[in-house]
């Protein structure tokens, strides 16, 4: 695997993460040892996690197998979150500096360690302020309880907003953010990836594979028997579901990662991580694994090299599909200029 900086830190951390939110759900502990394992194994070193992951079962998963094997926590990069709720009470979700202290003093107790490398909101809070989040970081970064804090799931302007508050009060900046990305959604590249470039911090991408899609789990209009990742909801995940499938870009994406994985003897999953994990600002993509097996596919992307023509193909195949303003052709123009000037 590759190595490259946590943003603009410099904690250096593998280009493929281990999301671990399958771990006491769909993994037992057992399993969840065995992936941690083949994980590291691998040449991996960077794990992420949050507080809601079966409601902290994935934490105190993690922090039994960490203390079997203490060499591996001086190597190991942890990553948590929270923000989510963790009971049915007022201040037991969100941002506030009350909840977040209880929350962060949690990931460590399950996580059994002194310090979390990397702690991030799990996504944006509206009611508090964005001062008062801010500078409990700052804090905890002073106290030495985290080393590093980003943010997941938020907007082009929240990021910026929060990047620019910390500098001006000279508090820690954020280095990371964690956006669902994929050859399947692609949105974010319209305001989220140049405010990471803009901002230098590093993308963890979530879902990678489009819920499956880009794995060849799913096959045209055959609808998914049994469980699905589709989501919690059956009915919700079935709209999902629908919805992906009548759309002909789904399908444009599937038939030009298939053929390339074909090309190469290699998985569609293999194909589709190797395309993200070169893109603009991703620092780490974050698998998700029930099984060693299914870890090991998708750690195998890591020796796949695609050809700037298979780039382009996959690129051009998933072209995000926009509206004639702000993003579409003449808009884009309008942001642009040639060097030289002229028309």
């Amino acid at each position: 695997m590759q190595y490259r900086t946590l943003g603009h830190s410099g904690t250096v951390v593998t280009n493929y993460a281990l999301g671990t939110m399958t771990f006491g759900a769909e993994a037992t502990e057992e399993d969840s040892h065995a992936i941690l394992d083949s994980y590291f194994a691998a040449g991996g070193n960077f794990i992420d996690t949050a507080d809601v992951y079966s409601s902290g079962t994935s934490e105190e998963i993690i922090g039994r197998w960490l203390a079997q094997r203490p060499a591996l926590r001086e190597t190991a990069v942890i990553a948590t979150k929270g923000r989510f709720p963790m009971g049915t009470a007022p201040n037991d979700v969100g941002t506030s500096r009350r909840r977040l202290t209880r929350a962060l003093d949690d990931s460590l107790r399950r996580l059994g360690v002194d310090q979390i490398d990397l702690y991030q909101l799990h996504a944006w809070d509206p009611i508090t302020p964005l001062e008062e989040t801010l500078r409990f970081l700052d804090d905890a970064v002073s106290r030495g309880k985290i080393a590093y804090y980003g943010f997941s799931n938020f907007l082009g302007w929240q990021l910026t907003k929060a990047v620019h508050t910390a500098r001006n009060q000279g508090w820690s900046a954020p280095v990371s953010l964690q956006p669902q990305y994929s050859l399947l959604v692609r949105d974010i590249e319209f305001e989220i990836v140049p405010a990471a470039l803009d901002a230098g911090v590093g993308l963890l991408p979530w879902s990678p594979l489009g819920g499956g899609w880009l794995s060849g789990k799913y096959k045209r209009d055959q609808r998914p028997a049994g469980a699905t990742r589709l989501g919690e909801n059956p009915e919700r995940g079935m709209e999902a579901w629908k919805a992906r499938n009548d759309n002909p870009r789904t399908w444009a994406v599937i038939d030009a990662v298939e053929n390339i994985a074909a090309g190469h003897g290699v998985s569609p999953a293999q194909v589709a991580l190797a395309w993200l994990a070169d893109r603009p600002a991703v620092t780490s993509v974050i698998l998700g694994a029930r099984t060693t097996e299914q870890l090991a596919d998708n750690m195998a992307a890591a020796d796949l090299r695609l050809s700037s023509e298979e780039v382009s193909r996959l690129t051009e195949a998933s072209l995000p599909q926009t509206g004639v303003y702000p993003y579409g052709p003449m808009a884009q123009e309008q942001r642009s200029r040639k060097m030289e000037g002229g028309r």
